[in-house]
């Protein structure tokens, strides 16, 4: 492939891509290069190193997953938003696990600081959870919740760790209908707790 027509955005689509492929841990300058069919340091000219590749990697990806749940969860509420944006976050790991993992990486601040993705995110999250009545400090420990419910659950089924004969995605419903009646009875906090500001999940 010529050299002509890199660039940091198609550079990091084709790292998406490998990513799928291969998982974001194989992902590397020289496996990336060798797919235009270039030396390494043509890439360098576009991206500044394997960190940097990644963190687009991861960016991008977060920027489509984002995409495709606030398209699924428009115009819903309740359990049918709810419902939407776990079906959503599910499928795209699930057709996108190289990327999905990429999304799953630390990024530090400097790294992101022109980014509005993360924003994004979190406004639709808690835009999704204020259908239930919930506000600061609990948007937060919810969003952390579904977070760490949905991750891990994708993460079980993308390793291969159900082994029960029962369906995979029947659990994930019947996971899907517990969530939401927590949700609608969401423990009051202790007295003399205050309201925090709102964060990241």
């Amino acid at each position: 492939m010529a050299r002509a027509g890199l660039s940091a955005a198609r550079l990091t689509e084709a790292a998406a891509e490998l990513a799928d492929e291969v998982g974001i841990d194989k992902v590397t300058v020289s496996a990336l290069a060798r797919r235009f069919g270039v030396k390494d340091a043509s890439l360098y000219s576009h991206v500044r190193n394997l960190r940097d590749l990644r963190v687009r990697v991861a960016m991008l990806a977060s920027e489509e997953m984002t995409g495709r749940i606030g398209a699924a969860v428009a115009g819903r509420a309740g359990k049918d938003a709810l419902v939407a944006f776990a079906d959503a976050y599910r499928e795209y790991a699930l057709e996108h696990p190289g990327r999905y993992a990429a999304t799953q990486l630390r990024l530090e601040p400097e790294e992101v600081a022109d980014w509005d993705g993360l924003r994004r995110s979190v406004e639709l999250t808690h835009g999704m959870l204020r259908a239930y009545g919930l506000a600061e400090p609990d948007l937060t420990d919810a969003g952390r919740l579904l977070r760490s419910a949905f991750h891990g659950y994708v993460h079980l089924e993308l390793s291969g760790g159900f082994h029960h004969t029962r369906e995979v995605g029947e659990s994930w419903a019947r996971s899907l209908d517990a969530l939401h009646v927590l949700l609608e009875n969401w423990p009051a906090r202790p007295e003399g707790t205050g309201q925090e500001a709102p964060a990241a999940p």
